[in-house]
């Protein structure tokens, strides 16, 4: 268990503000950088461990990778359910009490471990360490689409909680709503298309197409086992022929960590996926085609810092698999859904949140999603940002008031009616302020 430091209470004015000059980076001239307390994770992601048991055996190479790839991945994932004590008991309290029920009880566990540090509300610490006005929403800059839950895969870190269960799915008269919308607002250059698995949902194709015709740089949330599935032959070469931009989930590099986070085969997958998106050009140096990875935790711990972490994973998906990309980016795990009741049924919530709060760094203020991101769940409800999507927060009315009522997609007549709002936040923000970020 990689263990980030003891519990302790502290003061608002540690949670953001490194004074002394070991603690602040210069990054040009005239301006710092400031640096969180404990953005010490070990680079060397491999040897992160939980304190739970570990299937045994070792990855095996790749020769015979083809033949241990082929089929769907979602028999595997649904055993893996079946067996989980975790997944068993949330489907459980789901059936007694219903989703509304268990998103307020995540909520009060949240706040209740924050009161004990007696810790203000998002808003306040960021007026007291950004000033006033910080959280107003700008021009929306990307528009995201949640269009379906289903997955072939249901990590235990998914704040979506997805998997082959979820068929919600975006309907056509939505997504052409969407792509309406995506005309009309001129400040939007950015698609980006998410899920679940979206490559697996009815309208992905559909959208894809639709928003590089628009002229709109488009992006694929990939899983990367999603390419394997059956019926998926032709995706890598659909993505590469729309240039479409692939973001892709990776945790680690290590089959072992992969596997435990994300279930049974997905390490196997996943780098047959690379090595497939690879050999359709992308993160290969001049062919334009982006391939970006996204690391998050294992556990409940802040990431590495993300340029060492980035010199790390190439190396090792370069010397063993033979596989490039572009960028890695580091996200912090968001204490909501299943990651919420993984902290919580291991007596680690309470901690959680005293971390993120103690690393509030203001430099990551300016670029939080829930600022020029606008986020459509599956039905054509809009939101602030993915999060408040699965946690329901609706936007603010025009008058910073609470919401009485949902905003969809057949309400707006531009996105740029939601510009000058300000972002409905919540106890859970703290996850896109710690450390690095997670926007």
């Amino acid at each position: 268990m990689l263990r980030i430091g003891a519990r302790r209470p502290m003061s608002l004015a540690l949670a953001s503000r490194w004074s002394s000059s070991a603690e602040k980076e210069a990054v040009a001239p005239g301006i710092e950088k400031t640096m969180p307390p404990d953005l010490t994770t070990d680079v060397n992601i491999h040897k992160h461990k939980l304190r739970r048991p570990v299937p045994q055996g070792s990855w095996t190479g790749l020769d015979g990778l083809k033949e241990r790839t082929q089929g769907s991945l979602i028999p595997e994932t649904l055993k893996g359910m079946e067996s989980d004590k975790d997944f068993q008991i949330t489907a459980e309290q789901l059936r007694k009490v219903g989703q509304v029920k268990l998103t307020q009880e995540e909520r009060k566990r949240r706040q209740r471990a924050l009161d004990h540090y007696d810790i203000p509300s998002f808003d306040k610490v960021v007026e007291e360490h950004c000033g006033e006005n910080q959280l107003v929403r700008r021009p929306a800059r990307i528009l995201q689409l949640n269009i379906g839950i289903y997955c072939n895969q249901a990590c235990s870190h998914c704040h979506v909680e997805s998997s082959p269960r979820r068929k919600e799915m975006m309907s056509r008269e939505v997504a052409d709503r969407c792509l309406e919308l995506l005309s009309e607002s001129e400040s939007v250059t950015t698609l980006d298309l998410t899920g679940g698995a979206p490559e697996l949902c009815a309208e992905f194709r559909h959208l894809a197409v639709g928003g590089r015709k628009l002229g709109k740089t488009v992006i694929d949330r990939c899983n990367l086992t999603a390419l394997l599935e059956p019926g998926q032959e032709d995706l890598a070469d659909f993505l590469a022929g729309n240039q479409i931009q692939v973001v892709a989930s990776l945790p680690c590099y290590s089959a072992k960590n992969v596997n435990m986070q994300r279930g049974s085969g997905v390490f196997d997958k996943s780098i047959a996926a690379l090595l497939k998106l690879n050999e359709a050009g992308y993160g290969q140096p001049g062919s334009g085609l982006v391939l970006d990875l996204v690391y998050n935790p294992l556990g409940a711990f802040l990431p590495p810092d993300q340029p060492q972490l980035e010199a790390k994973y190439r190396q090792e998906l370069l010397e063993t698999f033979g596989i490039v990309f572009n960028e890695l980016f580091t996200m912090t795990n968001m204490p909501i859904k299943r990651f919420a009741d993984f902290l919580f049924r291991r007596g680690e919530l309470e901690e959680y949140m005293n971390l993120l709060v103690r690393n509030f760094n203001r430099d990551t203020v300016k670029s939080l999603m829930c600022r020029d991101h606008v986020s459509v769940n599956y039905d054509g409800r809009v939101f602030d940002c993915d999060f408040n999507q699965q946690l329901q927060i609706g936007l603010r009315n025009a008058d910073g008031s609470d919401p009485t009522s949902h905003v969809d997609v057949f309400n707006l007549e531009s996105l740029e009616m939601l510009t000058g709002r300000h972002s409905h936040t919540d106890n859970h923000c703290f996850g896109c302020t710690a450390g690095m970020g997670s926007s």
